[in-house]
């Protein structure tokens, strides 16, 4: 099974999003998180029950992003938190999930999603990125504290690319996430 969870973004996409969503799928990535940030609670139910009905096709995990309430209406059984949205959730809520991620950007908040119940975390930004224009990545040796820190899986994120995956592996990481990668990829054979 791949170690590489794509991370979607559709405005990166030149191509139709569903259909990249398909192709990535059928690939079977680790996971494929729904990180739409700019969509309404309604409108990113409407793309979860389309993304979760595809990855479901292929069995591929789908992660749902942010609307943890969503994510419990759909019935999915994964969902990524931002930390302080991770910090309000009930010990109730967080149990209609088997699988709880967190965004962490500091040795301090891996630690505090760990203690929160989380069963893995991204780390980063590591490498320079788009994404994260003008900020310099937190480098590898950042990457390798937290995992020497954490008993939970820990996912690289942040400018990963092929070329720079197995710097990322050395380090304990249990893989790395991908987004501009897997959006703007013609076949999926590029990337994994």
């Amino acid at each position: 099974m791949s170690d590489l969870i794509c991370i979607t973004n559709r405005k990166l996409c030149s191509n139709n999003f569903l259909d990249q969503i398909e192709m990535i799928a059928s690939a079977h990535p680790k996971a494929i998180v729904l990180r739409e940030k700019d969509l309404s609670e309604k409108e990113y139910e409407q793309l979860a029950r389309q993304v979760m009905q595809i990855c479901q096709k292929h069995g591929t995990r789908c992660i749902l992003h942010s609307f943890s309430n969503v994510a419990t209406t759909l019935g999915a059984t994964a969902v990524h938190m931002p930390l302080p949205l991770l910090q309000k959730m009930t010990p109730q809520e967080k149990s209609h999930f088997q699988i709880i991620g967190a965004s962490c950007h500091s040795l301090e908040e891996a630690k505090e999603a760990q203690n929160l119940g989380c069963t893995y975390i991204t780390a980063g930004h590591i490498f320079l990125t788009d994404c994260k224009k003008g900020l310099p990545g937190r480098g590898l040796p950042f990457l390798e504290e937290i995992c020497k820190t954490v008993r939970i899986p820990v996912y690289a994120i942040g400018g990963i690319f092929s070329q720079n995956m197995e710097s990322v592996r050395k380090t304990g990481a249990a893989g790395a996430c991908i987004m501009s990668g897997f959006m703007r990829c013609k076949t999926v054979e590029e990337i994994m």
